[in-house]
């Protein structure tokens, strides 16, 4: 009998040391580099919260109560096509296209706004319960952040809620800015670290984690806030991300370690 306990005792300290494999211990996420391969003179006194690729036009919503806005870009030219701007008190955040409708939300004012994709004017505006980070679309609804590890899915047409997901495997991460990727996964950045996240919103699975650090000069990142604002170019595996008062738009992709 003391024989066969300790036959048995051998696999079961093998499982516990090992990082995956028994007894139901998760593997560790892949982690990925980022590989630059273009860059593009970004705003310094903007404080992005919100970064989207719609055709040939980039969006960018920006915060800090009186410094808020939304403008239109067009990426081929960096002419700027449209901007507006948030009264005070309001606090910008995410932002995304949704058919025919450009959707703005605000950080604590609970307030979402409806505008139009070419104008950038006000059709309507919406209250939401809690806070509001990143904002994304995928599969005919729309991804929300509120800085916790939860994303919560609402309707592009009133912006209701309509279901909601936790990661599985990540949680106290601090959902931030969020683009909905071409693969269906959503890529968020995790504040204030420089990790990304690829997320599956189905499951709430973290599929891989991006090591963002060393993308600015310790200079440049001295004078700069947190890395916010990611979207994909639409038919590419490239993307594009920036951050708070950021000098630089960085061309990417997401290669192995």
């Amino acid at each position: 009998m003391e024989r066969n306990r300790r036959s048995l005792a051998v696999p079961v300290l093998v499982c516990l040391l090992a990082v995956a494999g028994c007894g139901g211990v998760d593997e560790e996420p892949p982690q990925l580099r980022i590989e630059v391969v273009g860059t593009m003179p970004h705003d310094t006194k903007a404080f992005t919260q919100g970064l989207e690729v719609d055709g040939r036009v980039l969006y960018e919503s920006t915060g800090m109560s009186g410094e808020s806005g939304v403008r239109a870009t067009d990426l081929e030219t960096g002419a700027e096509l449209a901007r507006a701007e948030l009264p005070a008190p309001y606090f910008g955040e995410g932002v995304t296209r949704a058919g025919d409708t450009l959707w703005q939300i605000t950080w604590k004012d609970r307030v979402a706004f409806a505008r139009d994709p070419v104008t950038l004017a006000v059709r309507r505006q919406v209250t939401y319960e809690g806070e509001g980070w990143g904002l994304c679309t995928r599969a005919g609804r729309l991804v929300m952040s509120d800085g916790t590890d939860t994303l919560t899915f609402r309707d592009p047409e009133t912006f209701a809620p309509i279901g909601t997901v936790t990661l599985r495997d990540r949680d106290g991460a601090h959902l931030n800015e969020l683009d909905c990727a071409q693969d269906g996964s959503v890529y968020a950045n995790d504040y204030p670290t420089d990790r990304i996240l690829r997320i599956d919103p189905d499951s709430g699975e973290v599929l891989d984690v991006i090591d963002a650090r060393g993308l600015l000069s310790p200079t440049e990142r001295a004078r700069t806030d947190v890395i916010n604002g990611i979207a994909q170019l639409p038919g590419t595996d490239r993307f594009l991300i920036t951050g708070k008062y950021w000098p630089t738009v960085f061309e990417v992709r997401f290669m192995p370690v």
